[in-house]
């Protein structure tokens, strides 16, 4: 990964949900662009969320870049909601990334930003609490609004 010669210190963290069913999908989202092709917005996150996702299909390669990937859809709905980037390709992983292998596109998924602990500010990945680092993200029995909350 490299991440030496970008930051994504400054970025707001933010609380991923399916436009679908409003399932609390993530609480350590990113807005990110795709590497392969910058026009594309995303949502991304480096914790994986196996208690609201799941894989679906088979995997898959795209015609612009060779990361081998592998759709996810929301566990609450069904419907496809990202994909995961299960072997990601040499150029990708030499270029300017987050190290985010989950991704979310912004059709199906919205962002909340988070705020800090004093409740005023917004909650910087630069900020992170250090346990939130290895905590398993468990939101599968959380509403969006009883996270906000």
């Amino acid at each position: 990964m490299s991440t030496s010669s970008c930051s994504f210190a400054d970025r707001c963290v933010t609380v991923l949900c399916c436009r679908f069913c409003q399932q609390v999908l993530s609480s350590r989202g990113m807005k990110a662009v795709l590497l392969a092709d910058t026009e594309t917005d995303l949502y991304s996150t480096d914790i994986p969320p196996t208690s609201t996702v799941g894989f679906i299909g088979n995997c898959y390669f795209t015609e612009i870049c060779k990361c081998k990937l592998k759709n996810v859809a929301c566990l609450k709905c069904g419907n496809v909601v990202g994909y995961h980037v299960i072997a990601p390709c040499k150029p990708c992983l030499l270029s300017c990334n987050n190290g985010h292998f989950w991704m979310f596109h912004s059709q199906t998924v919205f962002g909340i930003n988070r705020l800090d602990s004093s409740g005023t500010n917004l909650l910087l990945w630069g900020n992170l609490p250090d346990s939130e680092e290895s905590a398993d993200e468990d939101t599968s029995s959380i509403s969006e609004d009883e996270y906000i909350r």
